[in-house]
């Protein structure tokens, strides 16, 4: 109950000094076995400031925040279902289909090469500049994704794996509907 009372207490500080404070155990007594010892450990438990914890401290702190947080995610997840459950509530769910998908980027050609980097932004510039013969840009289109089909199903993971450059970003902002307006997209 003291440690109720204690959390109460740390819950009406400011945001700034609520972040930085923990319940600990006070690692003044030896840990016991028994359950009257456990129950006067929990008892004894103090407000600690986690920014002052020293090397040794940090590390028992971290220790103890990786082994209890399975527990606290089931233990959150579990309550979840529960409630829903007792509400009777289904959630929704949706499913992402989408076939033939293209999308195309309109690009100048610097020397054969529609890439815009940063080089070839400076080499159409100065180009633009010169004016010199021959020298003009071309614009070109850029096939980003091509034909991509698939289908996303609820309650399921997917894993969307590609090299750097591919489409992976692009393929998911053209799902949410998130994409430049300079940018094309074709179902």
């Amino acid at each position: 109950m003291d440690d109720q009372l204690q959390w109460a207490a740390v819950e009406r500080l400011p945001t700034v000094k609520r972040v930085r404070l923990s319940l600990f155990e006070d690692d003044d007594h030896e840990k016991g076995n028994t359950v009257v010892d456990q129950e006067a450990a929990a008892a004894r438990k103090k407000v600690v400031d986690v920014t002052k914890l020293g090397a040794l401290e940090r590390h028992v702190f971290i220790e103890r925040l990786i082994t209890k947080i399975e527990e606290d995610n089931l233990r959150l997840l579990t309550k979840f279902r529960e409630r829903i459950d007792r509400v009777g509530v289904d959630l929704p769910t949706v499913e992402v289909r989408y076939q033939n998908m293209s999308v195309e980027a309109e690009c100048e050609l610097v020397h054969g090469t529609p890439l815009p980097t940063l080089w070839n932004t400076l080499k159409n510039s100065i180009r633009g500049i010169t004016s010199a013969p021959g020298c003009k840009s071309q614009a070109t289109k850029l096939e980003i994704l091509k034909n991509i089909s698939g289908i996303i199903k609820p309650s399921r993971m997917t894993l969307l794996l590609g090299p750097p450059g591919c489409g992976k970003t692009t393929l998911l902002k053209a799902l949410a509907g998130k994409l430049n307006q300079s940018l094309e997209v074709f179902y």
